[in-house]
């Protein structure tokens, strides 16, 4: 989805061209998957984390491409919204301090970030969701000019032909309709890249979907939304519904594009791709001048600019990638974590993540006759709705068996380091991270929590939810630019 196209307007006919190429590119990355050696490759990660932009009043700026123009560095591109930017980390192999190198190359970017930012009166947050948004920061004109976001935002509207109605209750309800789908930009994530083989893409792909509920309880950082106190992770919710193609009423049987998936993988990644093309509309039917058939004949890995182009416009929270670099190789995208609050935090989120999906995906293909995907599933919304207070559902000597978040986490944390070290993570390294997860657990703190607190005492003095909020963004503001875990963050 990251790529510009060079037109926002489409016909029956371009939908019609675009399905042919899309069924092409299934058959060239069929027979590019069967090729010996296809997607051989050392275990590398990558990383995107998305930020917001803050004025003074620690209010969303809608200032991202001034800021990315300022910045000129090509780690750093637009995002959805106006107040929106997001850094790509270069992918590092597993093997040694791949987390680190992730940190360092993160802090350099956020660092060169700021600096530009402030050139605008503006400073960067990495949080799950901007506490301070209202509704008005949420209309057309909070759209990033650009002919990508213009064309998504006119074809969902094409096919939902009714406003997207939002509704998500925690604490507080929220319950409104809304018109754009800029709503989607007021989630911000930190998204994890790891590269799987093709012969062990499935069971990857099943470890990741099993690990991912426990990772998320211990990671939750998007507590607020419009002054609401919502879910621990909220952005699983408003991700959802903010993009929902379906039309209201009677055509609700097709699936929804922000999805945890529909079923364990059976074979390879090449099943989520179909998946896409088979069970969703197109949003950009652009088309290239490659013929992809051709240029797998000819051993040459094919881009499948059209394939790629639609598989991201349906945005499940682990979804398959492929990439032509290198010959060609697929990754597993992990979509669920949210940005924030440090470096420190993001990191050791993904180490646990990563190390628990390694750690499980050996006996993947025996876990998923004993957790069923509908347990998965279940595990999922239950950690972004409750967080650490979340109950989870796991295999045990007794069958499924529900388990605290926290009682789990802590249970799976010797497997996460065992699947880190496996993959050649230095024990130092892994330590250090899971160490971080540890120690949330143990004071049972997380962004969410902490946000949660330190907005219930602002609001003690305030009694002024808007002020309440942005005292509290203030403060975590503050605290996150220390790179200290939050942890160790004082509440007030």
């Amino acid at each position: 989805m990251g790529l510009e196209i060079d037109r926002e307007d489409f016909d029956d006919d371009d939908r019609d061209r675009f399905a042919g190429k899309l069924r092409a590119c299934l058959t060239a990355l069929r027979e590019l998957t069967a090729r010996p050696g296809f997607g051989v490759g050392e275990l590398t990660m990558g990383a995107e984390l998305e930020l917001n932009l803050v004025d003074a009043h620690h209010r969303p700026a809608f200032l991202n491409r001034e800021v990315l123009a300022h910045l000129v560095d090509d780690r750093v591109t637009l995002e959805l919204d106006r107040f929106n930017l997001e850094i790509n980390a270069p992918p590092f192999p597993l093997r040694g301090r791949p987390f680190s190198a992730t940190a360092r190359e993160l802090s350099e970017a956020m660092a060169a970030t700021r600096r530009a930012a402030k050139e605008h009166g503006a400073n960067i947050v990495a949080i799950g969701i901007l506490p301070t948004l209202r509704e008005e920061d949420l209309t057309h004109g909070a759209l990033t000019e650009g002919r990508r976001y213009r064309a998504l935002s006119a074809s969902l509207r094409r096919l939902r032909r009714s406003p997207f109605p939002l509704h998500v209750r925690g604490e507080d309800e929220l319950r409104l309709d809304a018109e754009d789908v800029t709503y989607e930009g007021a989630n911000t994530s930190f998204q994890v890249h790891l590269r799987a083989a093709p012969d062990a893409f499935a069971s990857t792909y099943n470890a990741a979907q099993m690990a991912t509920a426990v990772a998320l309880a211990v990671a939750g950082n998007s507590p607020m939304f419009l002054g609401r106190r919502l879910w621990d992770e909220t952005r699983i919710a408003l991700f959802r519904q903010a993009v929902d193609d379906r039309q209201a009423g009677d055509d609700d049987w097709r699936p929804s594009r922000v999805s945890f998936g529909h079923g364990w993988v059976r074979k390879g990644a090449v099943e989520l791709f179909e998946e896409s093309v088979h069970l969703h509309a197109p949003l950009l039917p652009v088309c290239s001048d490659e013929d992809p058939i051709a240029a797998a004949r000819l051993g040459i890995a094919p881009s499948l600019a059209e394939l790629r182009l639609h598989h991201g416009t349906v945005w499940r929270w682990n979804r398959a990638v492929y990439d032509e670099a290198a010959g060609g190789h697929f990754r597993v995208e992990l979509r669920a974590l949210p940005a924030g609050p440090t470096v420190t935090d993001m990191v050791a989120n993904a180490a646990f993540l990563l190390g628990l999906t390694l750690g499980l995906r050996d006996d993947a293909d025996a876990l998923v006759t004993k957790l069923t995907f509908g347990h998965a599933r279940r595990n999922f919304y239950e950690a972004a709705r409750r967080g650490l207070d979340a109950e989870l559902l796991w295999p045990s000597e007794c069958g499924v068996t529900p388990f605290s978040a926290t009682a789990l986490a802590a249970r799976l944390l010797p497997l996460a380091r065992h699947g880190l070290l496996q993959a050649g993570v230095e024990p130092d390294e892994a330590d250090a991270c899971l160490d971080t997860i540890d120690r949330r657990l143990a004071t049972r703190t997380t962004g969410a929590r902490w946000q949660r607190r330190a907005f219930a005492e602002a609001l003690a003095t305030t009694a002024n939810r808007e002020a309440a909020a942005a005292r509290m963004l203030a403060r975590y503001s503050e605290l996150s630019e220390t790179e200290a875990p939050v942890h160790s963050w004082p509440h007030g």
